[in-house]
């Protein structure tokens, strides 16, 4: 496959009034994203800014604007044939309530290199109830995991 043909190679946008949901990654604010992840996830505490920056360069990462700020994120590790890992998604709590959570999803899960996979994990998660409502349900316990000491 050459490159030419990797989905990620064009830009998705997706507009909604003043916002603007963008998987361009020039717009994406890595010191505001690490802010977030720092104070506001319990698996990415500690995280310095060169992984962050890092994770992104290496995933597929919409961006959520309100004009020129950015407002919220979400991250996709992925193959682009069949499977996908959603992580590290927000929305700040001062814009919160308008629906942006179910927008990014929505636009994450319609993205034209996404459509087609067999299978989407996501988590650790807290509250579920947002990923329910797009069809995600608990995982059996047959997964393992190593982390590296």
């Amino acid at each position: 496959m050459s490159s030419a043909c990797i989905p990620t190679s064009s830009c998705q946008e997706y507009r909604r009034g003043n916002f603007l949901i963008s998987t361009d990654p020039a717009k994406l604010d890595i010191a505001a994203i690490h802010a977030f992840l720092t104070r506001g996830y319990f698996d990415t505490e500690g995280i310095d800014q060169e992984t962050v920056a890092r994770s992104v360069q290496g995933s597929l990462c919409f961006g959520v604007y309100d004009g020129q700020q950015q407002v919220g994120f979400a991250r996709v590790i992925t193959d682009f044939a069949t499977f996908a890992y959603f992580c590290d998604d927000y929305i700040l709590e001062s814009h919160r309530g308008q629906g942006l959570a179910k927008w990014l999803m929505d636009c994450v899960l319609k993205h034209p290199g996404l459509r087609h996979l067999r299978r989407w994990i996501l988590g650790p998660t807290r509250d579920t109830r947002l990923y329910e409502k797009f069809g995600f349900k608990p995982v059996e316990s047959q997964w393992m995991e190593l982390k590296p000491s």
